[in-house]
């Protein structure tokens, strides 16, 4: 049973593990810019999560694969900048972490000393729980990425949902559990079903916070170009648009290009 809703004037590590413990949804939204991170701070917005997936709606590429971990740096100190109440979390890209701890170690250092971001995410289970332990003696913050992990879509083939068979989902609840145990204070679970996801949620006592993974889990994450509707492509079955601006957006650049051309801006109230 939830409790009342307690104000956080600043959202930790601590605060979600609390949030899940009263009962209180986590509200998790992607941004890779100043501009966009201010609002959505100032909206209350629990945890902003500046993902890998700023390969695909910032550089337009296919996968999450090519972003670097500059890049990685160059967008969350861009985010950083902006807030002043929510936690910042940020993806260790591909390539960063997998099969050396060390260098996990030492791109987790890079991030935090960078860009002053608060917690990192790292997608798998055993195969990484080296790279977790690593980061953790450091006392940087991990949440782990389980079901698709978008950075393994070469080994996967497809984004379809993962862990619909037993033998994967054993996994998976495995993975869950040592993600807990190493010291994650969180994790993300993509693209699993959602009987899945909530009897994850409930075994273990950190948040778990679902993209694509039903509503029995600790709290949602969308990317923020899709769920305003700026990417109008992309149509998965989990996807709620809260605002359409791919058409808002385009209705007024065509405006501004008719205003321009027939020379009706800039008007006498509009110039010096």
């Amino acid at each position: 049973m939830s409790t009342a809703k307690k104000e956080y004037k600043r959202i930790t590590v601590k605060s979600l593990i609390e949030m899940k413990k009263n009962g209180e949804k986590i509200a998790m939204l992607t941004a890779y810019d100043y501009s966009m991170a201010k609002i959505v701070d100032h909206a209350g917005i629990d945890v902003i999560l500046v993902g890998d997936s700023a390969s695909n709606v910032m550089a337009g590429h296919e996968t999450t694969l090519p972003i670097t971990l500059d890049q990685m740096i160059y967008h969350a100190s861009s985010v950083v900048r902006a807030i002043e109440r929510c936690l910042v979390l940020v993806d260790l890209p591909f390539g960063t972490y997998q099969g050396n701890s060390r260098k996990a170690l030492e791109s987790a250092i890079k991030i935090m000393k960078e860009s002053g971001a608060h917690a990192v995410k790292l997608e798998g289970g055993a195969e990484i729980s080296e790279s977790i332990s690593r980061i953790l003696t450091a006392g940087i913050p991990v949440m782990g990425h389980l079901g698709l992990t978008p950075q393994s879509i070469y080994k996967f083939g497809t984004y379809t949902v993962r862990a619909k068979e037993e033998e994967e989902a054993e996994k998976l609840k495995k993975d869950a559990k040592l993600l807990e145990e190493l010291g994650c204070f969180g994790l993300v679970l993509e693209k699993v079903p959602a009987t899945l996801a909530k009897e994850v949620a409930e075994s273990i006592s950190i948040p778990v916070i679902g993209i694509g993974a039903g509503n029995g889990v600790d709290g949602q994450v969308l990317v923020i170009h899709d769920m305003l509707g700026m990417t109008h492509e992309f149509n998965p079955r989990f996807l709620r648009r809260y605002l359409d601006l791919y058409t808002e957006m385009n209705g007024a650049f065509k405006q501004y290009i008719d205003d321009v051309k027939s020379r009706d801006f800039p008007s006498d109230k509009e110039q010096y």
